[in-house]
């Protein structure tokens, strides 16, 4: 199973206070020391949207090149692709919204232009060499429209599907999905697109993230979001809490004998360090509680 640390870029965006292009860069360093090798460096949007990305090509500059560390980017249309090309991504992470309100509110935009943005995106990712991701937004329910249904998700995902993306992420992105949700969607997903890689993105705002994780690595996905110190938030979408944390999902995993590749005990480290310098404690369990058994005892 392949865990998408994406800490750097939805583990800090929420963030009030900016936190400092080196800090970024050493939670990014401290992932890579954890194993992880895809990870969503920042996002390439407007710097008065979003003020804790402004610093996007800076971080990219410093982060380490390491072999076989593939670096995304989150793009939101071809102003963003250019600045993520120019900075030297390995994949461009793209955001449909799956209700028209949140789309005009994330994007500003409605869901047909941004589908016919997305459709440029991939082609000219393509043409670059870089790998276009497409994450679908709100796939289990949105803020200001309430329940997403399950037949508009598919057709949207057929609409991503189209452009040729790699990969396809369904998002829970305000943290209301149950498993069953998860088992349906990501079902269908891999059914009319077995061609596409599936991932999932899930959000912990009402304590179902992690048995939404098990839903779906069950029905198939072949990544998963998650973040150090189980930090994130939406900065469109009220309420919105951290993502599923890495140290804690990591833990989970192994204990259900999948694997992962990623050191435990790094990871929680880095998850307190996290909450050192933010100043607070972060969601994340595994960094209070340890590894069980612990790892010293086992050595």
């Amino acid at each position: 199973m392949e865990i998408v640390e994406v800490g750097p870029r939805d583990g800090l965006q929420n963030e009030d206070g900016l936190v400092p292009t080196r800090t970024k860069v050493e939670l990014v360093q401290r992932a890579v020391a954890a194993g992880l090798r895809r990870i969503e460096a920042t996002s390439f949007v407007h710097p008065g949207r979003v003020p804790q990305m402004a610093d996007a090509e800076q971080v990219m500059a410093a982060v380490p090149r390491v072999d076989g560390v593939s670096y995304s980017g989150l793009v939101l249309n071809e102003r963003g692709l250019d600045r993520a090309l120019d900075a030297g991504v390995d994949e461009v992470n793209y955001v449909v919204v799956a209700t028209e309100t949140f789309s005009q509110r994330n994007q500003g935009a409605p869901v047909e232009e941004v589908l016919a943005r997305w459709e440029r995106v991939a082609a000219r990712a393509h043409a670059a060499g870089v790998r276009p991701t497409a994450t679908l937004a709100v796939a289990f329910g949105c803020p200001f429209e309430g329940e997403v249904r399950a037949e508009g998700v598919a057709t949207l995902v057929d609409r991503i599907a189209a452009a040729g993306p790699v990969e396809i992420s369904l998002a829970d992105t305000i943290g209301v999905g149950v498993p069953s949700q998860v088992t349906e969607r990501v079902g269908r997903l891999r059914e009319d697109h077995p061609e596409i890689a599936a991932r999932c993105h899930f959000h912990n705002t009402r304590n179902t993230g992690y048995a939404n994780a098990v839903a779906a690595v069950e029905a198939g996905v072949s990544a998963l979001d998650a973040s150090i110190g189980g930090l994130g938030g939406c900065p469109f979408a009220p309420a919105a809490t951290g993502n599923v944390a890495t140290e804690d999902l990591t833990y989970l995993l192994t204990g259900l004998g999948v694997l992962h590749g990623l050191d435990q005990e790094l990871l929680a480290e880095a998850g307190t360090w996290t909450g050192t310098w933010l100043g607070a404690q972060v969601p994340a369990l595994l960094g209070r509680a340890g590894t069980f058994p612990a790892v010293s005892a086992v050595r």
